[in-house]
């Protein structure tokens, strides 16, 4: 499959790699996530040689059942979607174990056996893990005392800063197999056979396995040592900061977790990163990414079509499908908006505290915003995307993924970025003609969703201060009406 391309995919043999356009023509994808996809797949068949059968074709269907009925016999590791999963059953082919995690669906089995769905938290699960592995552990504690560092790793941006003064992000050099996905993505824009998000620009992260290791090994030497304390952060002239951008190559398949996980590790013992920040780039991934793919499969299909506990209803707007940032005044929404559409990529605080911050306040109905970010962002994928943006994000399962909804006014974009101080609305105001659109908003969506939340003991405070705002009504009545942001 398209995200199962790294080596410790291969088993050996001849491998089957099906080109299937009409996957692009679904859904409107990202212009850079349509060339990773394809550049992947096609330089995977470029490495393979003569073990690759590569098949261009509209669907998987055009290809199997010809195969399979003139006796070809197939195998696949299991696939990453509950789609996929259905037609290799449609197809009765046999499969493997999943791989491309740090844990397997059987561990995680095992720790959720008589747990009710509400109490299959993070932190648990993340502790019962390093328990197991002994990774970051010495002896029975963990590495420095405490799992997790996370209370330690929400530092502001430097003062003044625009950038946090790193080495550019490793980046990779485009080649002929580059060149060719670029003219057949025009030419299938061009005559409408596909429609794609945002806007053609240079290809920024691996699709090799060989280009995913130097990434790896640049984000080690360069970013590492600052990832922990920055990882919340934002500026206006550094949108990756110290993230790894790491995200594309594993759930391309291109890099195995462990492999990240490893080298981290052994920088930490070698004394050339923190302990914070290494402790971080573990919690993200066999804490965090392992946690949601796990989710995908216990909570089913129906988490997705089914979650909709603070019923949100509204469209997303045009701005959204438009990327450009052009009919925003709001300087975070307007840079956020406008660097997805040019790189398909926002770090994890500008997704969760500015895009879905902005779409839980306002309402946005949790199903398309869920494939909106699938489709629009680099790394999306089936798995990834329902528990960070039905749960975390949207709280649309009432607290299954998340213990309260993750909002919060002007004051803490503020706080933890640069991008308020060019902004025309003003993060400490709620009424009014510079009324600061998240924090008159944050008193909007709590008035609006509060005979559902008031029975959550983390929101008492919050709700406690809402019924004392004596312009509560007028600024409800405000964000009703507002059609400048």
């Amino acid at each position: 499959m398209a995200d199962q391309l790294g080596p410790h995919f291969d088993d050996g043999g001849d491998v089957l790699l099906i080109e299937a356009k009409a996957v692009l023509a679904r859904r409107p994808y990202h212009w850079a996530k349509a060339h990773l996809i394809l550049s992947a797949l096609r330089h995977r068949a470029a490495e393979l040689g003569e073990r690759a059968r590569y098949v261009r074709a509209d669907h998987y269907r055009d290809v199997l059942r010809p195969l399979l009925d003139s006796g070809e016999t197939l195998d696949v590791i299991n696939p990453t979607s509950w789609g996929s999963r259905a037609l290799v059953q449609e197809f009765n082919i046999p499969t493997v174990p999943s791989r491309g995690f740090v844990s397997s669906e059987e561990f995680f089995q095992n720790w959720a056996a008589g747990k009710k769905a509400g109490t299959l938290k993070l932190e648990n699960y993340y502790r019962h893990w390093r328990d197991t592995t002994g990774i970051l552990m010495e002896g029975f504690q963990p590495a420095g005392g405490q799992y997790n560092y996370d209370h330690d790793n929400r530092q502001p941006p430097p003062k003044g800063a625009s950038n946090l003064g790193l080495p550019a992000p490793w980046s990779p050099q485009e080649d002929d197999i580059d060149a060719q996905v670029r003219q057949d993505l025009r030419e299938w824009v061009d005559s409408g056979e596909i429609t794609l998000l945002g806007r053609e620009g240079p290809r920024r992260c691996a699709v090799t396995h060989a280009e995913a290791r130097e990434a790896l090994s640049d984000f080690i030497e360069t970013r590492l040592m600052d990832f922990g304390p920055f990882e919340d952060a934002s500026l206006l002239g550094d949108d990756v900061m110290a993230h790894s951008m790491l995200s594309v190559p594993l759930n391309l398949g291109l890099l195995d977790p462990r492999e990240v996980i490893d080298e981290c590790v052994a920088a930490y013992h070698r004394g050339d990163a923190p302990l914070g920040s290494v402790e971080a780039v573990v919690r993200q991934i066999a804490g965090w990414r392992d946690w949601v793919w796990h989710l995908y499969w216990h909570l089913g299909p129906e988490y997705v079509e089914s979650s909709n506990y603070l019923s949100a209803h509204e469209p997303l707007p045009p701005q959204f499908w438009e990327l450009s940032g052009e009919n925003v005044s709001a300087a975070c929404m307007k840079h956020v908006l406008a660097t997805v559409g040019d790189t398909g990529y926002a770090h994890h605080i500008q997704r969760l505290m500015i895009l879905g911050n902005w779409s839980l306040q306002r309402g946005y109905n949790p199903q398309e915003l869920n494939e909106w970010f699938t489709d629009a962002f680099v790394d999306g994928t089936p798995w990834v995307m329902p528990a960070n943006v039905i749960g975390m994000s949207q709280h649309a399962d009432g607290g299954l993924v998340a213990t309260k909804p993750y909002s919060s006014g002007g004051a803490y974009i503020n706080s933890m970025s640069d991008f308020c101080v060019a902004c025309p609305f003003n993060p400490k105001v709620r009424l009014g003609e510079n009324a600061c659109p998240f924090t008159a908003g944050y008193w909007s969506f709590l008035h609006r969703v509060e005979p559902l939340i008031r029975g959550n003991h983390r929101m008492a405070q919050p709700l406690a201060g809402m019924r004392k705002l004596a312009d509560l009504d007028a600024v409800v009545e405000q964000e009703k009406l507002r059609t400048h942001w």
